[in-house]
C-alpha cells in the first residue's frame, strides 16, 4: 500500500479505523521531509495492514497547530485512537521499520489498562 493524503476530515476518520496509523507532517519546501519521504514510502509498501498517511502542514496549518506541530518532519503514531508515539525529525529506515515492528506488537489491552489507572489515579496495574 502507498501512503494517503489527509485533510481536517479525513484525519479523525483516519485515527478511528481499525488499522493502526503512522502520520508523516511534511511540508514541500522542507528538505528533511524531500529526504524521509522516499523512506516513509518503502516501509508503507512493506506493511499493508498500517496505515500511512501524510499531512501537508502548508495545505492543513489547522491540524498541525491543533497538535502542536513546531517542527517537520513529525511522526505520530495511533492505535486504537490513542496516540503511542510522536517524533520530530526524520527516521532511518531502520529506525522506522523497528517503530512499525513494535506498534503491532504492542499489547493495547495493556496499553488501556494503564491508561484507565492514570486517569482514575490508580498504581500502575503491571
Amino acid at each position: 500500500m502507498t501512503t494517503i493524503e489527509l485533510n481536517k476530515d479525513s484525519f479523525q476518520e483516519a485515527i478511528d479505523a481499525d488499522k493502526p496509523l503512522i502520520v508523516d507532517f511534511w511540508a514541500p519546501w522542507c528538505g528533511p521531509c524531500k529526504t524521509f519521504a522516499p523512506v516513509f514510502e518503502a516501509e508503507a509498501a512493506e506493511h499493508p495492514d498500517v496505515t500511512f498517511a501524510k499531512i501537508n502542514t502548508e495545505e492543513h496549518p489547522e491540524i498541525a497547530e491543533a497538535l502542536g506541530i513546531r517542527s517537520i518532519p513529525t511522526l505520530m503514531v495511533f492505535r486504537e485512537r490513542v496516540l503511542l508515539f510522536r517524533q520530530a525529525g526524520a527516521l532511518a529506515r531502520a529506525q522506522l521499520s523497528e517503530l512499525v515492528k513494535q506498534l503491532k506488537e504492542l499489547d493495547m489491552e495493556k496499553v488501556h489498562a494503564e491508561m484507565a489507572a492514570a486517569q482514575n489515579n490508580e498504581p500502575d496495574p503491571a
